[in-house]
């Protein structure tokens, strides 16, 4: 069954909270965290974060969601339009830029080879983009946000995602338990961070109250005999973690759906999204996931159709790489949302909703391409994670609001999204066996921050962070 924990998504606010600034507890927070390396579990109640949201961003709109979809789809018809001309602007026979380029005719096909694929993989690169703007929307449905009705949501979202080749409700229903328990270390349903078990490195030497076992706990004061036999085990030559990162980007999508990859290790080994058995769902879920299936299927036909009518080169120029940048960039945006080494993890007895929440990241991606292809979701899932409810176009202005409360709480970065991917494969690779507060450990066994108490054993909340 999926916990009962999505109060948060569902209530509406009463009125504005903490209209003046910060209240007590998170005033208090932001001077402790003005250290960036610690961090206080935060104590705010979801009355007050939903109260400091202005009603109207939980208003949603089927026509003006309808906008953005209709937006998508020209962009996309004339990405394709325009494909469709360049192999006539790069044949060296007719090509007007080659002709106006006057280059020796030795230079000739070699000018056209490059002009033609250079083309074509700003096609590509760019289509990508518009799909994963698509793929967006679709999420934004099943999530009920974009629109008051359940029927339109789940027609949209069934439509646009089987268009990316997902299964909606399968989807829908594991991302819908991701939100219930995001942070959670057990519950959490996709990114969830490996163990020092689990990464097969050798446990901390000493007891609980040794300087060198606690620090080496921590992270923040790791002993450089531990730091060897941690990176002895996890740590990878640079060109190692590209092939790494470039393997997730291409494959991580569809093995999550297939595999479970990067999901609870606990799982049964063949869960996946396309059982209506899979331990992801419930009895009542099961006709849901055949249609999703059957989406899946009518899309793998129209493809199949398309080829047979046009050839299967036409597919793999015109859609499939395309897809794969849509893959890359739902894994790079997903994965950086819930992976950075400011973050925390919680265990049972210190998650809870509002907790869990705020386990996520706020970035700035590619400029203008994130705020208008991408609809913001980089830049306002900090918003989406409190009520998922609240459609992209009001998400900005939730943002805002909630900045103004969460104070040290909210995260963000403006690193570069190649350059944040990168950055944290290298230094997110696991987190400690216990600890009720985890936070992300490097290939040495470092963190960045460490759980401290709000005063000087136990904070507000009653949960012991000292231990």
């Amino acid at each position: 069954m999926v916990p009962q924990t999505t109060e948060l998504r569902e209530r509406r606010p009463q009125a504005a909270a903490n209209a003046k600034g910060l209240s007590a507890s998170v005033e208090k927070d932001a001077e402790i965290m003005a250290d960036p390396s610690k961090f206080v579990v935060p104590d705010l109640t979801i009355k007050e974060i939903l109260g400091a949201i202005p009603a109207h961003c939980f208003e949603r709109s089927a026509f003006k969601s309808s906008l953005y979809v209709v937006q998508d789809f020209i962009i996309i018809a004339a990405l394709a339009y325009a494909a469709s001309h360049i192999d006539a602007l790069s044949a060296p026979a007719t090509s007007p830029i080659l002709a106006k380029a006057a280059l020796p005719s030795a230079y000739v096909p070699y000018a056209a080879f490059a002009l033609k694929w250079s083309l074509w993989a700003a096609y590509w690169f760019a289509q990508g983009l518009v799909g994963t703007g698509v793929w967006v929307i679709a999420h934004e449905a099943g999530h009920q946000a974009y629109s008051t009705s359940k029927a339109i949501n789940n027609g949209v979202g069934w439509i646009l995602h089987s268009a990316l080749l997902v299964p909606y409700h399968s989807w829908r229903i594991s991302h819908g338990r991701h939100h219930a328990a995001t942070g959670h270390m057990t519950r959490d349903e996709v990114f969830v961070p490996k163990t020092r078990s689990q990464r097969g490195v050798a446990a901390i030497d000493g007891e609980p109250g040794d300087e060198a076992y606690d620090g080496t706990q921590s992270g923040m004061n790791v002993p450089q005999q531990e730091q060897i036999k941690v990176a002895d085990i996890l740590e990878d030559a640079p060109l190692a973690t590209l092939i790494d990162v470039v393997l997730q980007q291409t494959f991580g999508w569809p093995m999550y759906l297939i595999r479970n990859a990067s999901g609870q290790a606990y799982y049964p080994r063949f869960t996946n999204h396309f059982s209506p058995n899979s331990v992801i769902f419930d009895k009542r879920h099961f006709f849901q996931i055949i249609w999703s299936d059957i989406g899946i299927a009518l899309t793998l036909g129209a493809l199949y159709f398309w080829g047979q009518q046009r050839g299967f080169a036409e597919v793999v120029k015109y859609y499939f790489i395309p897809y794969l940048w849509v893959n890359h960039w739902l894994v790079c945006i997903t994965f950086l949302q819930h992976t950075d080494p400011q973050l925390p993890h919680y265990r049972e007895g210190t998650w809870n909703f509002q907790r869990g929440a705020l386990c996520t990241i706020d970035r700035a991606c590619l400029g203008w391409v994130g705020p208008y292809i991408f609809h913001g979701i980089c830049e306002t899932h900090v918003a989406h994670h409190i009520s998922s409810k609240i459609p992209h176009y009001h998400a900005w202005e939730a943002t805002e609001a909630l900045k103004k409360l969460l104070g040290p709480h909210y995260h963000f970065s403006n690193d570069n999204m190649f350059v944040a991917l990168y950055k944290s494969y290298r230094t997110c690779r696991f987190v400690e066996d216990n600890g009720d507060v985890v936070f992300y450990k490097d290939s040495r066994g470092r963190a960045r921050r460490e759980a401290v108490p709000r005063d000087a054993s136990v904070s507000d909340s009653g949960v012991d962070v000292a231990a």
